[in-house]
């Protein structure tokens, strides 16, 4: 059907735009001699995972347990939980990933973490490797402080059935860098933080086998990766979003739009859309590179932006906009971040050409467990 067939509201995905990101980013990696891991929060689709994977990547990251089910029964079995894992049901989980054939692995910050680990896997008969987050200035989980690494170290190898695989860094302050200059002295001290643990690991006998690091901003914009880093970690380069689109200059690699329909125009300047909150979120983001006017961009206005929000409706008020739409035209919507939004939809449509050419499950969406 075409494109303006659909109801409303309803997730798009651009086919061409995400193959040329997919593509894009595995050519980077490529040209870095690192791996590329992506993490799958963003899309919540295991289609377009298994995209990635064929494109070469060398697994998938996940943010939750139930993510990594969805994964591993659509058939992706390397699997990264990057995010510290705590009570003993999701570990029993993951036992089970790792007892039916899934080469899965967590992050820790803490020595209780990998001890309760230790009593979970023990009781399995299963060995889980863990890798050590490291907090490197976006100021949220992961270690900081070198003692406390030698001891979640020690604490790792007194476990025989916590197994050591490497250290795995976010630069997510590399957000609202002011400019692209501070994003890629980010991206450095970023990378040299987490390189110098990856040393201090060595020099404590537990060399690193992964040296995970990444986040959109500053890989799009190809910062220089540095020697020890083994694998790259983003995740919403596959769809982008608004507040990307202004991290790199431009629209035009957006591939997730929002179609909705215009169902009012109450006033000489105000026109709703029949999508609010449920289907777009409330999220802004206000302070540097990412900075994006607005709740929402109109992609076939893209100097038009949402201005308020509610649970069922978007407004605006755009002059210009509201003279040249009708009640019942269909516009799409770029959201400003992607991946709560494909967390709202059950079914993203591929389309090309003003075509839809497929229908994606999203079957990790609500795994929030």
């Amino acid at each position: 059907m075409r494109i303006e067939e659909l109801d409303t509201p309803a997730l798009l995905i651009d086919r061409e735009i995400l193959e040329s990101n997919l593509q894009w980013m595995q050519d980077y990696a490529n040209r870095n001699h690192v791996a590329l891991r992506p993490h799958t929060k963003t899309h919540k689709m295991p289609a377009i995972a298994r995209r990635q994977m064929d494109l070469g990547a060398c697994g998938i990251a996940v943010a939750k347990v139930g993510e990594a089910e969805v994964m591993a029964e659509q058939g992706l079995r390397d699997i990264l939980i990057a995010n510290e894992i705590v009570g003993q049901r999701k570990l029993q989980r993951i036992a089970a990933l790792r007892r039916a054939g899934c080469t899965v692995s967590f992050g820790v910050d803490a020595p209780c973490q990998v001890e309760e680990a230790e009593a979970v896997f023990a009781a399995a008969n299963v060995q889980i490797p863990v890798l050590i987050e490291i907090e490197v200035g976006e100021n949220r989980s992961g270690i900081i402080e070198e003692c406390d690494f030698l001891a979640l170290l020690d604490a790792i190898r007194a476990c025989p059935h916590v197994l050591f695989g490497g250290i795995f860094s976010h630069d997510g302050n590399s957000y609202s860098a002011p400019d692209l200059d501070a994003c890629r002295e980010i991206a450095r001290t970023a990378q040299r933080r987490t390189l110098a643990f990856a040393d201090l690991a060595a020099a404590h006998g537990m060399p690193c086998g992964t040296v995970s690091y990444g986040a959109t901003p500053t890989l799009m914009n190809g910062v220089e990766i540095l020697d020890g880093i083994t694998e790259l970690r983003p995740g919403t380069y596959a769809l982008m979003d608004a507040s990307q689109g202004h991290a790199i200059g431009t629209l035009d690699r957006c591939a997730a739009t929002v179609l909705a329909t215009v169902i009012s125009k109450p006033t000489s300047r105000r026109t709703i859309l029949d999508v609010g909150a449920k289907g777009l979120t409330m999220q802004e983001r206000t302070e540097g590179i990412c900075a994006t006017p607005g709740k929402g961009t109109i992609l076939e206005y893209p100097d038009t932006h949402i201005d308020e929000m509610y649970d069922e409706h978007a407004i605006l008020y755009h002059q210009a906009f509201h003279d040249s739409v009708r009640i019942g035209d269909k516009v799409r919507v770029i959201p400003v971040h992607i991946c709560p939004v494909c967390n709202l939809y059950d079914t993203a449509y591929l389309v090309s050409g003003g075509e839809v050419v497929e229908e994606i499950p999203v079957l990790a969406r609500g795994r929030q467990q």
